[in-house]
């Protein structure tokens, strides 16, 4: 269900949307790198010219996301804290730092991304699932856990029941998370990439001021299991 909320600049909140009816809206390695790309390119205040990227329209290359990476884009909208994409939906915990920045910065990816994903399938239509959903981190506890739901999104592609039953192997989730390019995961480890760029973590408290923090936060959540009693209730 869609929830109405009022953005208010510095303050933090939780964004997240699906395909329209679940579908897939990241089809292929270059769907992804599309909208990471996308993260980046859209979030400021100046419009962007597509038609100035190199290879905009054909599948990503090094030369178009060095382009992106180059692009003058004005004054940011939002800071990103943390980012994942999966193959129906994806999740964006950001804070706000230009007046109405979510929903300029939203209206310019989900569009943006649209575009994309229709002229490439010769599709019409809506592609996700109405308005974006965002729900307002209002209290350090939930903001910090935010970081670990949102990077830990990914295990269910290999352990779809894990928060039910726990992790049945361990080394094989950390691989899986350490491999999967398409969330902010890897920038926590110290990994240097180029879309590491698309992060600003100094507009976010210092909870992991080293990888080993980040690793231990990691550890808990995915060594939670439920108590009997709760997996007993409906």
């Amino acid at each position: 269900m869609s929830r109405k909320i009022t953005f208010a600049i510095n303050e933090y909140y939780h964004i997240y949307n699906r395909g329209v009816d679940k579908r897939i809206v990241f089809e292929n390695d270059s769907d992804y790198k599309r909208f990471v790309l996308l993260l980046y390119l859209c979030n400021g205040e100046s419009p962007v010219n597509f038609n100035s990227l190199s290879n905009w329209k054909g599948p990503t290359s090094p030369e178009l996301i060095k382009d992106v990476f180059n692009y003058d884009r004005g004054k940011q909208l939002i800071a990103f804290g943390a980012y994942c994409l999966m193959p129906n939906h994806f999740h964006i915990l950001a804070r706000e730092i230009s007046e109405n920045g979510i929903s300029t910065f939203m209206h310019k990816v989900g569009t943006a991304y649209t575009m994309y994903f229709n002229g490439c399938r010769e599709r019409t239509g809506a592609l996700f699932q109405g308005t974006y959903k965002a729900e307002h981190a209002n209290n350090d506890e939930y903001l910090k856990y935010l970081f670990s739901y949102i990077h830990l999104n990914p295990v269910k592609i290999i352990e779809p029941n894990w928060k039910k039953e726990g992790i049945s192997n361990e080394p094989k989730v950390r691989q899986h998370l350490t491999s999967y390019i398409y969330s902010s995961y890897t920038d926590y480890l110290g990994i240097k990439r180029e879309f590491s760029k698309i992060l600003d973590r100094k507009n976010f408290p210092e909870y992991f001021p080293s990888k080993s923090t980040f690793n231990k936060c990691i550890n808990d959540w995915l060594k939670f299991t439920l108590t009997k009693e709760q997996k007993a209730k409906p």
